[in-house]
């Protein structure tokens, strides 16, 4: 049985997409949602970064995720260096956002 997300995914969202790396860790810093492209085994995938857990739950289940599924990664705040807790989905096959 395959899952699939609940709804159509939508080139934009309430993510926001960077080109330079540390923009969208600060983003993701000040509570934003990140989504972080990237190849992974040869796959595309994503994460989906956030330092409020909160909404990235909220969002997850919006589309059918299971928090338990939500992974716990401490990222290092480039403005001070200072970790910081935040957390992120993989996003992957159906559940990978198209491209702009």
């Amino acid at each position: 049985m395959s899952v699939s997300p609940a709804t159509e995914w939508r080139t934009e969202g309430p993510w926001v997409e960077f080109e330079k790396r540390r923009d969208g860790m600060l983003h993701a810093m000040s509570g934003g949602l990140w989504l972080h492209r990237h190849i992974w085994r040869e796959r595309p995938m994503a994460h989906l970064v956030s330092t409020d857990r909160t909404t990235l739950v909220r969002w997850g289940m919006s589309v059918g995720l299971n928090p338990h599924r939500l992974q716990y990664k401490p990222l290092r705040d480039p403005r001070d260096g200072v970790r910081r807790d935040a957390w992120h989905w993989d996003l992957v096959g159906p559940w990978l956002p198209p491209r702009p």
